[in-house]
């Protein structure tokens, strides 16, 4: 039995994959690879030595997807699958909610038909409706985005078909903001174009992709006057993706869990320690805020802690530090 992995060549996907083989599990991937190259799963055998199988498909075409799950045994998926750029998203909504959301429905129809009732989903902090504290999984919920929105209706989605038919086992993983690579620097962010976060952007200063940091708002009531956000680590936030297969594998139930180190770092915290790890000095300009911004914002996970028996192990130098080791091997990402 197989763990089919939709997206499985992304960031987050990739290095959940390397998680799953050297935990023993089979795995079965599907990607357009409209957001990823295909060089990233030599780069997974590299680091597993081991094999899996790999199937170019997109999610919305029914028929290709169906040929995966009659030629191979599937005991549950993981779907990341879909696009994921918030700026693109209020460009192009129409896109993104074709993309996202008729792309789960045609994941979920398939699954359905072939009794694949067990699936873990990548879904994301920007279903909360921001404010200026602890975000609990019963937080008020309210996207501001395309994107989020994408998220937060096929949450929605997945509630309707679990009780519809309890047979199902469902969970719903809401992650903050995922920065680092492993620890082999084989894998990591490989950000297309301006990055959309923080240390994709600092790295690329350091590495002179960029000639400068843009730092927005320096007047936040923060220890520093910078927004104070939520980092994890990409291979704790990946662990916390087997733990919750583990429990989905062996409860029919649908369950909804924060992924996130509950401390806060500032962006003045993020690029100092980068500097303190690197030794690389990073120029920054201070600009405007950016509307919709929050100072603080930061996850609760006890509930992961509790449930899942899942602990975040990495801090934010590791952070800096892996981070700068892909960027530093990679220049280019995976060109």
């Amino acid at each position: 039995m197989a763990i089919l992995v939709t997206g499985g060549t992304g960031y987050i996907g990739s290095h959940t994959i390397v998680e799953l083989l050297d935990e023993g599990y089979d795995v079965v991937i599907v990607d357009n690879l409209s957001n990823s190259k295909i060089e990233v799963l030599q780069r997974i055998k590299e680091i597993t030595k081991k094999d899996f199988k790999f199937y170019e498909v997109d999610i919305l075409c029914k028929e290709a997807l169906e040929e995966v799950f009659k030629t191979n045994s599937i005991e549950a998926v993981i779907h990341f699958a879909g696009l994921k750029a918030v700026g693109e998203s209020v460009a192009k909504p129409l896109m993104y909610y074709n993309n996202n959301i008729v792309g789960t429905l045609v994941l979920c129809e398939v699954m359905d038909k072939y009794n694949v009732k067990k699936l873990v989903f990548s879904s994301s902090a920007t279903v909360y409706k921001m404010s200026d504290y602890s975000l609990t999984e019963d937080s008020e919920l309210g996207a501001t985005n395309p994107y989020g929105n994408t998220k937060l209706m096929i949450e929605q989605i997945l509630r309707d078909i679990y009780m519809s038919d309890n047979s199902w086992g469902i969970t719903l993983l809401r992650y903050f903001n995922p920065v680092g690579a492993h620890e082999s620097g084989l894998i990591g962010e490989d950000a297309v174009g301006t990055p959309n976060n923080l240390m994709p952007y600092i790295t690329q200063v350091a590495v002179g992709k960029r000639r400068e940091l843009s730092i927005f708002g320096s007047d936040y009531n923060t220890h520093d006057g910078t927004g104070i956000r939520d980092y994890i680590h990409v291979v704790d936030l990946a662990k916390g993706h087997l733990k919750a297969l583990n429990k989905t594998l062996n409860e029919n139930q649908i369950e909804v869990y924060n992924l996130g180190t509950g401390k806060g770092y500032s962006v003045l915290d993020v690029v100092h320690k980068f500097t303190k790890s690197t030794g690389i000095d990073i120029p920054y300009t201070i600009c405007n805020r950016r509307p919709g911004d929050v100072s603080v914002c930061y996850a609760d996970s006890s509930k992961a802690r509790r449930d899942l028996g899942w602990e975040f192990e990495k801090g934010l130098e590791d952070m800096c530090r892996d981070s700068w080791k892909w960027q530093m091997l990679n220049p280019l990402g995976y060109e």
